[in-house]
């Protein structure tokens, strides 16, 4: 099956173009979505959780406490990046699980916030990245979470710049609303199919 990774710092758009290759046709497993749900489904990864941050991460009836282990990883870089290691190779085990499930479609998306930090770029056949310039995400993002400034930018400091992801990517979505998307996704799309029959 031919995958392609697709990110975008906060604010891109990336889940907008996410949209469109699904009304194409294309399956997209949603890296974060899969994230949240391992954390309450994977055995494996819960044992490895509660070492590593008490029993406390976990309520009695088995949901994850996200404000505890949040007011621990965001104050704590090792931490967070311990976190990571726990819950990447689960989630790389669930998108195993549902590529298997996706026979029928011509190639697949993985949407990854954190795609090219966490190496996953390199478990697929192509990266594309959507980017916007830094003022018109940060005011996408005030309007949507109603978050402040400094919110967005403590964010936008946990993910590597847009310009070393540019420099990473195979293909690049502009979304900076002056240029369509519409039709970037389509010609990539046509790109994809050919890269897939070709495979």
């Amino acid at each position: 099956m031919f995958k392609v990774g697709i990110t975008g710092n906060i604010g891109s758009g990336k889940t907008t173009v996410c949209k469109v290759f699904e009304v194409l046709g294309i399956p997209v497993f949603y890296a974060d979505d899969a994230a949240k749900k391992v954390m309450t489904d994977d055995q494996l990864l819960i044992s490895g959780i509660k070492e590593a941050f008490g029993n406390e991460a976990y309520f009695a009836d088995g949901s994850l406490n996200r404000k505890y282990i949040g007011n621990i990883v965001f104050n704590d870089e090792d931490k967070l990046k311990r976190l990571n290691e726990l819950v990447h190779p689960a989630v790389f085990r669930a998108f195993d699980a549902w590529v298997e499930k996706q026979e029928h479609a011509p190639y697949v998306l993985k949407e990854a916030a954190i795609l090219f930090e966490s190496g996953s770029y390199k478990k697929c056949d192509r990266s594309l990245l959507v980017t916007a310039p830094l003022e018109t995400r940060m005011e996408r993002v005030i309007q949507r979470d109603g978050v402040t400034e400094q919110e967005v930018q403590k964010r936008e400091s946990r993910q590597y710049p847009q310009e070393k992801k540019e420099q990473l990517a195979d293909d690049i979505i502009v979304n900076d609303d002056t240029q369509l998307v519409i039709p970037q996704v389509l010609q990539l799309h046509q790109l994809y199919l050919s890269l897939a029959k070709a495979q």
